[in-house]
Formats: structure tokens, sequence, C-alpha cells
């Protein structure tokens, strides 16, 4: 059985319920982040954190960021989105490009999108060579190993949707004028090779999944569910790795 047939699609909360743990969710988040920004506790700078989102088209991913990031204050946390590499940035390391919006001690980045690309996008459309794609699963594996050794607190999401789901989303995006231009002719064509990214999909969470950078795969049919469970994933994150670094958490109340 795969790991994204495991996931219970049909996870709801009520608008009710949703709106009362996300917003319980969120302030829980404001408070861990000003202790790790330093304007909690002794007013130590704590360590880096970066939210990382992967997932279908239309599968939440915007929607869950704007509640991932509105408690927070915008001059604390950077929100970087990740499309095709430009021509330049073809001729470096596939990893070059992103090392510029890492986040140092303090600081917070959430991106949409990431060097995960090489072993998704990259990989299923032939962007990248099969030896490519296939080394780059060890390359972000050490990757994130370096960025875990400095300290860094890394959470990775995959947004899951079934087809049925996307298709809806899609029809109701191709039919709202203010929201039209966020479905192309590349999201259909991608809709159409789902199987191949299942593959490779599947491939990444066994390959780069480690204890240090796990993958959270979030089931998104509901988007009050899914933002909320990525909030609370979140939170138990942050604060299972500062208790484990000897954090005391009464700072952050």
């Amino acid at each position: 059985m795969t790991r994204l047939s495991k996931v219970d699609l049909s996870a709801r909360l009520s608008k009710k319920e949703g709106l009362e743990r996300l917003e319980a969710a969120q302030q829980r988040l404001l408070r861990l982040r000003l202790l790790l920004g330093g304007q909690l506790g002794e007013g130590e700078l704590g360590p880096p954190l970066c939210i990382v989102f992967e997932g279908w088209d239309a599968s939440g991913k915007g929607g869950a960021i704007k509640r991932l990031v509105a408690p927070l204050d915008p001059r604390h946390v950077r929100v970087s989105q990740f499309a095709a590499p430009t021509f330049d940035e073809k001729r470096h390391h596939f990893l070059r490009r992103f090392w510029a919006v890492l986040p140092g001690w303090g600081g917070m980045t959430v991106l949409d999108r990431s060097w995960y690309g090489r072993v998704l996008v990259e990989r299923v459309e032939g962007f990248a060579t099969e030896e490519q794609w296939s080394r780059a699963y060890q390359e972000i594996v050490e990757f994130e190993r370096t960025l875990a050794a400095e300290g860094m607190i890394l959470i990775k999401f995959w947004m899951h949707v079934s087809p049925e789901e996307q298709l809806r989303r899609f029809s109701d995006r191709a039919n709202d004028p203010l929201r039209a231009w966020k479905l192309t002719d590349e999201d259909w064509r991608n809709r159409d090779r789902r199987a191949d990214y299942e593959a490779a999909v599947e491939e990444m969470l066994d390959k780069t999944d480690k204890k240090r950078a796990r993958w959270h795969v979030i089931a998104g049919d509901n988007k009050a569910y899914a933002r909320v469970a990525v909030l609370e994933q979140t939170c138990r994150t942050i604060e299972t790795t500062l208790v484990d670094r000897g954090y005391d958490l009464r700072e952050a109340d």
C-alpha cells in the first residue's frame, strides 16, 4: 500500500470547529514565533525555521500558507515562491538558487515549491536527465542534513487531494474571472500525467523522509481540515524540537 493511498481524504472539519482550531493554532504559532525571534523570554535568537510546501496543483498550498503567516509580523517571515529556473540559474547546480532565501537564526521562511522540483516536475517532464534526478535524492538529503546540523527546524508538507476534488477546483477557477489566471495549460497537462507524478511523489517520500526533515502528507480535500492540520503540525514540530534542545516553552506563554 502506497503512502498516498493511506491518506484519509474524507477527513473533514465543520466550519465552526475549523475556525476555532485555526485561531487557537495561529495564536500558538505566534507565541512560538516570538520566542524563536528573541521577542519573548531572555531575548536570544532561536533556530531558523523553514517550512516547505509541495503538492498537487490546486491542492491548497496558497490557502494554507496564507493562514500560516496571517498572525505573524510580516517583517519577521519571508514567503518565497519558486517556478521553473531561469536560463542563468540552469547554468549552476540546482540547489544554488535556494540558498539566498533560507532563514538565519531567529528567522522564518516559507517556501511555495522548492528543491523538490528536481525529482518531481523536472523528472516527469524530462527537464532533468535520469542521471540528474536519480542523483538528486542523495544531494537533497545531504543538503537538508547540512541545514539541520546548523540548527534549522525544517518542516515539509505534501498537500494531497483526490483527482475528483482537483478537477472540481480546476473548474471553479476556470469559471471565476478573478481566479482564472491561476489555471494554466500546464496544470491540465500535469493532471493528465497524474500517474507519473504519483510514482515520483512516492519515491520522493520514500527516499527523503528523514527524522531531521520529516514529510507530513496533508489530506486536502477539505480546506478547513487541511489548514488546521498544517498549523497544528507546524506547532507540534517546533515545540518538540525546542523541548528536545532544552528550551523552556513556558517563556512562550
